[in-house]
C-alpha cells in the first residue's frame, strides 16, 4: 500500500519553506526519510509471510489468521489521530524517533514472543510495531517536501513512494528465506517453527534503533506544525456557524473514502491469501516458500505499474484509468476464480498491476475542490484505510466456508465500486468547482 500523503496544505506550507533556502545540503536527510519509505513497506508486506507461517503453526482457520490484519490495519484507524495530536507537540523529527522507537519495540517483542505458544501474543506484538509505523507516516512525509527546491517537491513525493513499493516488493523474498524455508522442515524439527520469526524480526528491530538513533542526532530543517492549525481555525471562525464547515458535504469525498476503503481490503485480502492460494493442488501445488516469490510478482506489478501510470495519466484522465484499470482487475479476478492452474495464479497476480494507480488516485480525486476542508478531507480518507483490517476478515471466513477461489468474489466487488468511482463517482469533483483539476493529472 501507499504511504499516506501529505495534504496539499501541508505540502504547500513545507514547500515554501524549502524554497526559503533552507534545505540545502540535506541529500543525507533526504536519503534516511526515502529509508523510512523502504522499510515500512518491507515490515506492511511481511504480513502476508507471517499469515500462512502462523496459520500453520497454530492451526488456524481462515478467518483466524486473518487477525494479523485485523490488528496491523487497525492500528492505522486507532492511532493515526492521536499520532498527529502528538506530532503537533513534539515535532515531525522526534516524531519519527519516536516512532521508529516504537516500531523497534514491536519487532523485538516478537523474540520472547514466539517462546509462548500464543497466537494472541503475535497480534499484540503485531499491534505494537503497527502503532510505532502510522506514527512514522504522520511525521516523515512532510518532511520530504521540504528537502530540495520546491519546483522538485512531487518528484521527490514520488520516488519515495516508489521506495515503499521496493519494500514491499523485496518482503517477500525476505520472509520466506528465513520465515518460510522453516516450513518446509516442520516434520523433520519441528521445534524449530516457532522460533522462525525470531531472526527476521530481530534484524529488523535492531535497524529500526539504529534508524532511530541516526535520526535523533540529524539536522533536520526545523518545520513548525502550528501555522496550518491556525490557518485552519482562522478558516472555521471566517465560516462561522455556516453548514459548509464540513468535509462531510462533498460527495466526491465520501464516495472516494469508501472507494480507499475497499481499495485496501481488496489489496490487502488479495496479498494475504496469494500463497496459501498457490499451494492448492488445484491451482499450482506449491511448497509455501517457492509460493512466496510469487507474492513479490504481485507487489512488483504494484510497484511497476506505478511509474507507468504516471506517464499514461499525463495523457489521459484520471478518472478513466482508474475505471480501466478497476475492470480489469474485476475480469482477472473473474479468471482466477472460476479457471484453475498457473492460469488462475497468473491472472490474480497481474491485479497487483492493476492495483498500482489506485491509491493516489483515488486519494487526489476524493480531494478536488475541497479547498479549506482539505486537511479534513484528508484525515477521513486515512482513516478509511481500516477497510485493510475488516474486508481481510470477511474474506477469510468466505475462505473457510466456501474455498480460496470463491473468497475472491469479495475483492472482485471492490474492484466493481471503485471502477464505478473512477467513470462516475469522482466526477462529482468537476461539479463541485469548476476548473478544480487543471493543473492536477491530465
Amino acid at each position: 500500500m501507499a504511504a499516506i500523503p501529505t495534504t496539499p496544505a501541508q505540502e504547500q506550507q513545507l514547500v515554501n519553506q524549502g524554497s526559503a533556502g533552507k534545505v540545502q545540503g540535506y541529500r543525507f536527510s533526504l536519503t534516511c526519510l526515502t529509508s523510512l519509505f523502504f522499510i515500512w513497506g518491507l515490515l506492511t508486506s511481511l504480513n502476508d509471510i507471517l499469515i500462512p507461517y502462523l496459520k500453520g503453526m497454530f492451526d488456524l482457520s481462515y478467518t483466524q489468521a486473518m487477525l494479523i490484519q485485523f490488528c496491523f490495519f487497525g492500528a492505522y484507524f486507532i492511532v493515526s489521530m492521536p499520532a498527529g495530536a502528538l506530532v503537533s507537540k513534539l515535532g515531525y523529527q522526534k516524531g519519527i524517533v519516536l516512532g521508529l522507537m516504537i516500531a523497534g519495540f514491536g519487532a523485538l517483542l516478537f523474540y520472547p514472543v514466539a517462546t509462548t505458544g500464543s497466537y494472541f501474543a503475535f497480534l499484540g506484538a503485531l499491534f505494537v510495531l503497527a502503532a510505532g509505523i502510522t506514527l512514522l507516516q504522520v511525521s516523515a512525509n512532510p518532511f520530504v517536501s521540504v528537502l530540495g527546491e520546491a519546483k522538485t517537491a512531487s518528484s521527490r513525493l514520488t520516488m519515495t513512494q516508489a521506495f515503499n513499493s521496493l519494500g514491499a516488493t523485496l518482503a517477500p523474498i525476505f520472509g520466506g528465506w528465513l520465515i518460510l524455508s522453516s516450513v518446509t522442515d516442520v516434520a523433520a524439527n519441528s521445534q524449530n517453527q516457532p522460533t522462525a520469526v525470531q531472526t527476521p524480526y530481530l534484524i529488523l528491530a535492531s535497524a529500526l534503533f539504529i534508524m532511530a538513533l541516526i535520526f535523533a542526532f540529524l539536522k533536520l530543517p526545523k518545520v513548525d506544525t502550528k501555522p496550518e492549525e491556525k490557518n485552519a481555525q482562522q478558516g472555521s471562525s471566517q465560516l462561522g456557524n455556516a453548514q459548509q464547515g464540513s468535509a462531510w458535504q462533498y460527495r466526491h469525498l465520501v464516495l472516494g473514502a469508501l472507494a480507499i476503503f475497499v481499495y485496501v481490503g481488496a489489496e490487502v485480502g488479495i496479498g494475504s491469501l496469494l500463497i496459501n492460494f498457490a499451494a492448492m493442488d488445484s491451482i499450482a501445488g506449491l511448497e509455501e516458500m517457492k509460493a512466496a516469490k510469487y507474492v513479490t510478482y504481485y507487489w512488483g506489478g504494484a510497484m511497476i505499474g506505478r511509474f507507468i501510470g504516471a506517464i499514461v495519466m499525463q495523457k489521459i484522465s484520471a478518472g478513466k484509468v482508474l475505471g480501466f484499470n478497476s475492470i480489469l482487475a474485476v475480469i482477472l479476478v473473474l479468471i482466477a476464480i472460476f479457471s484453475s492452474g498457473m492460469l488462475a495464479l497468473w491472472a490474480i497476480i497481474l491485479v497487483g498491476l492493476c492495483n498500482s494507480i489506485m491509491f493516489p488516485t483515488i486519494f487526489t480525486l476524493a480531494l478536488w475542490g475541497l479547498k479549506q476542508h482539505t486537511s479534513q478531507g484528508s484525515g477521513v480518507l486515512c482513516l478509511a484505510i481500516v477497510g485493510g483490517a475488516l474486508l481481510p476478515v470477511a474474506q477469510g471466513a468466505i475462505a473457510d466456508i466456501a474455498g480460496i477461489q470463491l473468497s475472491f468474489l469479495i475483492p472482485m466487488l471492490c474492484f466493481v465500486y471503485i471502477a464505478f468511482y473512477g467513470l462516475v463517482g469522482s466526477r462529482a469533483a468537476s461539479r463541485i468547482s469548476s476548473g478544480a483539476m487543471e493543473g492536477g493529472l491530465k
